[in-house]
């Protein structure tokens, strides 16, 4: 039997002024949050730090399931992704994401940020479905 690769993945949480990173494995299926990203190169340098080997983006959808129409800056981030990296990118419905996020926020010394909790939610999501 040969081994099956262990693949690393980034989940990303976009939003206008920040992006939420979280990070984990095709082994383990357990999403961590990692940081929150303020420009594309610190979202790049993740990815080259890291060893990613994929990407896993929320997508927003409306709450009745249909897809919504999206704004210029979201499909702006993802051509800019598609044409700098050559990775797999992969696109996960965030509804209530950030909502979720909030619940499971803390106090800021203590608890990452509801940006990385939510780029969490949006990879084991994924996860949960592999």
């Amino acid at each position: 039997m040969s081994k099956v690769e262990n693949k690393k993945y980034l989940g990303l949480d976009w939003g206008e002024a920040r992006i939420g990173l979280a990070i984990g494995t095709s082994e383990s299926k357990m999403a961590l949050p990692l940081d929150t990203a303020l420009t594309f190169e610190q979202v790049f340098q993740a990815i080259k730090d890291e060893e990613i080997d994929e990407l896993v983006i929320g997508q927003p959808v409306k709450m009745s399931g249909d897809k919504i129409d999206l704004n210029k800056e979201y499909i702006s981030f993802v051509e800019v992704l598609k044409n700098k990296i050559n990775i797999p990118i992969n696109f996960v419905d965030e509804r209530l994401t950030s909502k979720a996020a909030d619940s499971l926020a803390g106090d800021k010394k203590t608890k990452a940020s509801r940006d990385a909790i939510a780029a969490m939610l949006i990879l084991q999501s994924y996860f949960d479905t592999m």
